[in-house]
Formats: structure tokens, C-alpha cells, sequence
């Protein structure tokens, strides 16, 4: 993907909504008031010494004290990471910090996060996972956040470790970054996976189109392909706002929320294709192809039903499949491989491009400058080869072995040890880190995820909407997106006629508002490319 102007745009999926988006607006603007006063006397906290060393190293002439930093994010573990954690230990030590880190369940982390806001409390290094939201937007406009822009330049490893293309991506309408882009690799989208043992099974070809995969769906429902004589399996196991979002975006081939045609963009959610995967979805559902708690599956408990030799297929990225999936699957079928976690290369022709980073690491101005450039150069020496190389291989001798030069890891213990939870603050996107497969099951996994990237940056779509601001947008978009979301889900499961749809889009786009808000996004979008 090129690089964007100052201009920013979320880029979520429409679907991709928490029930607490709504109060966002309000919420934002009772907040400020609040972390105004915080940032105003933030510079009267004592000057703190200490902080990473460039080279990972804990070494050095002169060892100051360890710079303690706060931290909050996510994880989909249970449990989480302990505070003795050996790898945290690890880090801290060759980071020469003392974190305290507060690891929140990945399905309630928005709410968390609004709450934290609003206390004034917020953490040295916050997990923003919507930088593009009302509330953040706004807490920016109002100087509750740093921004980092002029120092980026002085902390190589944010550059070698985090994608161009995220840094970007992540700047506010002003043009300027207030926060560390969380990197992720740009050709490892979320999409769909299928057991690739449940297609050879059953006689099955990976299907390239929606109505191949609906065939495929039903047999994974119908035809026993675990073997076990028991009617207990189904097709796709999602959370509700990622399936609507994801099959949006397949019927309609856009990624995100805006087209362009002729010159102007138009709000995908009400593209007649969007009618269409609402229609499908509700035949899924109605089949029973997906679960019959679909509306309240929470991601730990998709993937859940996968883990459990349930489901047939996810949405998920690639490269989760050997840490996330398989030791679970593995304890059930033995047979299984991680090569049968097989992503899909595209659906009816499209796939998504990725951004480069899920969320950013925003440090709240209540930090004085002196530790802002402290905790600047933990995740600089975090992003380094050598501290990174801990989450990734563990310690030698108790998370991987050396033969003949190479690092040969245990997935178990680094599971068992939640080396993956720290990816969830910091992580290094440097190929030097790449590893050679452990084994050949892990050879033939990495082939096949780097062949189907290859072929996915070929047809790839990028999100168009992404750089692009409306200030009537974030007045009319949480409100609307919530409307939808909960129109949607209605239709899916039956509770609403299609009709209702049609209704609600041929309202919608006469308002004045929504009228408004396509404008200001196609004259950003204009501007942006110099039309």
C-alpha cells in the first residue's frame, strides 16, 4: 500500500463494532475535561532516570535504575502472563525496566478501556485499539496524548520494526503520529481458513467462490467429516461482527467502507452486494452451518469450537495457526498438521490488503518528557533483534535448543509460558528474526502460508478509505455503524425480514447528515490524490 496523507480515516470493517462504540461520542467529550487537567500537571512529576539500552543489552558503563512503566493491553490468553513471567523477567532485564503490565481479556477490552479513560488513570503505554475513534480523536484534539512525531527519528529500530506503511496509516488528521503502531505483517490478513483433512476427507477442492464454499460449509455440517458417526460438527465458527464484515467485503469487493466509483466514493454497507451477504449469511444460519450461538461467540470461544474438532473453518490470520490452534487440536487428532490450518488465497476474487498494524501504544501526556523518551527507548530496544528474539524463541536451553547455528523451539513451553502475549504490546515485524522451521510439518506450513501471500499481494484490495476525514463522519458514523451492526445480526438470525434492510438504506441515504458526511469523504479523497 502507498503512503497516505495527514489525513485519517478508520478502516475497520463495518461490521467490525463493540457494543460500547455507541457511547464513544458522549463519552468523549465528558473525558476531556478531565485529562486536560491531568496533561496540565503532568509535568510535575518527578524526573525519572533509567531506561533501555539501544543494543537489548542490560550492560553498559553505567546501569541506572529501572524505569518502571505501566502498561495495558490485550490477550485472548486465560491466563494471561504472570508478573514473575521468565520471559517478562527477561525482557526487563535486558530492557533494564520494571513493567507492571495489566493483561485484559480481549472480549472485554473496549469497555475496559473506556472505563480506564474516564478515570484519568491511564497507564504510561495504553493499547488503542480504534486510533480512528471518537473518544481518541477527541482526547488528541484535547492534548491528552503525546505526540511522537518529532521523535521517531532517534528510535531506528520504530522504523526497521514497524511497517512505513503502519506509521502512515496511524497519523491523525493532522499529520502527526500519537502513538507506536502495534506492527503486523501486511500480507498476513485475516481470512478464511478451512481444515484442509475435513476437504480431503470428504473429496472436497478448497472453494474459490461463495457458492462453492456454501457446498463446502454444509458437507463440514452434513457428511461426518470427523468420522466419529455423530451429528456435532458445523461449518464456520466467527464472532458475528468479523463474519458480517468479512462477508461485506467478499460480496461486495471492497475493503473497508468506501468505493470509489466515478470519482466518488460510496458507503459500501449499501451496496446492493451487502443485501446479498446478509441473504447468504441467513441461509448459513438457517441451516445451521454456523453456530447456534453465533450472536454471542466471543473470538476465544470461536476459536474454541475450531480447537475442539467442531468447526470446519475461521476467520483468522495465517500465521496463527501453529500457536493458537494446533497444540489444542493436536491433543484430539493426532493425525492433524499444521499445513491442515489452510488459508483460502481469495473468495469470488477478492481479498483484503493489510494496514501493518492492529492498534497503536499511546503514552498519556500525565508522563513527563523525560520518561516519555524513556519508554520510547524500551520499545526501540524491544523492537531490536535481541529482545524481540525472547518472545519469539524464549531462552535457550528451556524454550528452544541451538543446532548447527539454528534456533530449534518447543512450541509447548512457549505456550505454556505465553511467549505470544507479548507480540500484544510489542512486535517486531524484521524478517532477521525468522527462524528455519523447527521440523518438517513446520516446513510445509511456512511454504504454504508464503505461496498463498504471494498469490493474495497479486489481487489484493487496499482499504481507499483509509487517510481519509470527515468531521460529520464522527458524528454520524458510531451511531450508524451501531444501527447496522444490530440490523444485521437481526436479519441474519431470522428476527428481521430482508425487506427491512431496504428500508433502512433507502432512509438513511436521504438524510442530510449521510449526504454530508459521503461528501467530505470524497473531497478528502480528491484532494488527497491532487484531483
Amino acid at each position: 500500500m502507498t503512503a497516505e496523507n495527514h489525513r485519517m480515516y478508520r478502516s475497520s470493517p463495518p461490521g467490525a463494532l463493540t457494543t460500547t462504540r455507541r457511547a464513544r461520542a458522549g463519552a468523549a467529550l465528558a473525558l476531556s475535561a478531565v485529562l486536560l487537567t491531568l496533561s496540565a500537571c503532568g509535568g510535575g512529576a518527578a524526573p525519572v532516570s533509567g531506561g533501555a539500552t539501544a543494543t537489548g543489552d542490560a550492560g553498559g558503563d553505567k546501569q541506572d535504575a529501572p524505569l518502571e512503566v505501566s502498561i495495558m493491553t490485550l490477550t485472548p490468553s486465560t491466563p494471561p502472563a504472570a508478573d514473575d513471567n521468565v520471559l517478562k523477567r527477561e525482557i526487563e532485564k535486558r530492557t533494564n525496566t520494571k513493567l507492571t503490565i495489566n493483561w485484559i481479556s480481549n472480549n472485554a477490552y473496549e469497555e475496559k478501556l473506556n472505563i480506564t479513560l474516564a478515570s484519568g488513570q491511564i497507564p504510561d503505554l495504553t493499547v488503542i485499539k480504534d486510533p480512528f475513534g471518537t473518544t481518541f480523536r477527541t482526547l488528541v484534539r484535547q492534548g491528552a496524548f503525546w505526540d511522537i512525531t518529532p521523535y521517531i527519528k532517534d528510535y531506528p529500530n520504530l522504523q526497521q520494526g514497524i511497517p512505513e506503511v503502519a506509521w502512515e496509516l496511524t497519523k491523525q488528521e493532522d499529520g502527526r503520529n500519537y502513538g507506536i503502531p502495534r506492527g503486523r505483517d501486511a500480507g498476513d490478513v485475516s481470512f478464511l481458513i478451512l481444515r484442509k483433512d475435513w476437504l480431503d476427507q470428504l473429496g472436497l477442492k478448497p472453494p474459490t467462490t461463495t457458492d462453492e464454499l456454501y457446498e463446502v460449509l454444509k458437507a463440514f455440517k452434513e457428511q461426518d467429516p470427523d468420522g466419529n458417526g455423530k451429528d456435532d460438527t458445523f461449518g464456520l465458527s466467527v464472532p458475528f461482527d468479523s463474519l458480517s464484515g468479512a462477508f461485506q467485503q467478499i460480496f461486495t469487493g471492497v475493503t473497508g467502507s468506501w468505493k470509489l466509483e466515478d470519482n466518488k466514493l460510496v458507503y459500501a454497507p449499501f451496496l446492493p452486494e451487502t443485501r446479498q451477504s446478509l441473504e447468504y449469511l441467513a441461509k448459513l444460519y438457517k441451516e445451521k452451518l454456523l453456530p447456534e450461538d453465533q450472536l454471542v461467540l466471543k473470538l476465544s470461544q470461536a476459536r474454541d469450537y475450531y480447537k475442539g474438532n467442531r468447526a470446519g473453518g475461521v476467520i483468522d490470520k495465517t500465521g496463527t495457526g501453529p500457536n493458537v490452534f494446533a497444540p489444542e487440536l493436536k491433543k484430539i487428532v493426532p493425525s492433524y498438521k499444521q499445513s491442515d490450518f489452510y488459508p483460502l488465497v481469495s473468495m469470488n476474487g477478492y481479498v483484503q490488503k493489510g494496514t501493518g498494524f492492529d492498534g497503536i501504544l499511546a503514552i498519556p501526556k500525565t508522563v513527563p518528557e523525560e520518561k516519555l523518551k524513556g519508554i520510547l527507548k524500551l520499545v526501540d530496544a524491544w523492537l531490536s533483534p535481541e529482545v524481540s528474539a525472547v518472545q519469539r524463541f524464549g531462552l535457550e536451553g528451556v524454550h528452544h535448543t541451538v543446532q548447527n547455528g539454528v534456533k530449534v523451539v518447543d512450541p509447548e513451553k512457549l505456550r505454556a509460558d505465553n511467549a505470544s502475549d507479548f507480540n500484544q504490546i510489542v512486535n517486531s515485524i524484521d524478517p532477521a528474526l525468522e527462524s528455519p522451521p523447527a521440523n518438517d510439518e513446520l516446513k510445509a506450513f511456512n511454504e504454504q502460508k508464503q505461496q498463498v501471500q504471494a498469490e493474495r499481494a497479486k489481487i489484493s484490495r487496499p482499504d481507499v478509505g483509509v487517510g481519509l476525514y470527515s468531521e460529520t463522519a464522527q458524528k454520524v458514523l458510531p451511531d450508524l455503524e451501531k444501527r447496522i451492526a444490530d440490523l444485521k445480526a437481526k436479519i441474519v438470525i431470522g428476527r428481521e425480514p430482508l425487506s427491512a434492510w431496504d428500508d433502512f438504506v433507502a432512509k438513511t441515504q436521504s438524510e442530510p447528515q449521510f449526504i454530508k458526511m459521503t461528501e467530505e469523504i470524497t473531497n478528502a479523497y480528491l484532494k488527497r490524490s491532487g484531483k
